[in-house]
């Protein structure tokens, strides 16, 4: 069994309601399916914070693209003469 250890958060009564009948109805604890969350939102936001960090350094490096060559491109989409995506 993997180690875990224990958190204590508070949500709403509704929030729970929710969370007890979604227990009942898949047969799994609130406690695991309050992991599961947590795990998930942790994952995504760190990705995002990844992402956000990875576009930070592109600026700081100069690894970007202008808005209005971005605009072009995206004006283009679905034309006879669309362009391709602009390069860094």
């Amino acid at each position: 069994m993997p180690v875990t250890v224990p958190v204590t958060v508070r949500i709403s009564p509704e929030v729970n309601e929710q969370l007890e009948r979604l227990a009942e109805a898949t047969s799994r604890s609130k406690s695991l399916l309050a992991a599961e969350a947590i795990g998930a939102f942790v994952q995504t936001e760190s990705q995002f914070v990844d992402a956000v960090e990875e576009g930070r350094r592109a600026v700081r490096e100069g690894r970007v693209v202008s808005h209005h060559e971005v605009r072009k491109w995206l004006e283009s989409w679905g034309s006879d003469a669309e362009l391709p995506p602009p390069i860094e």
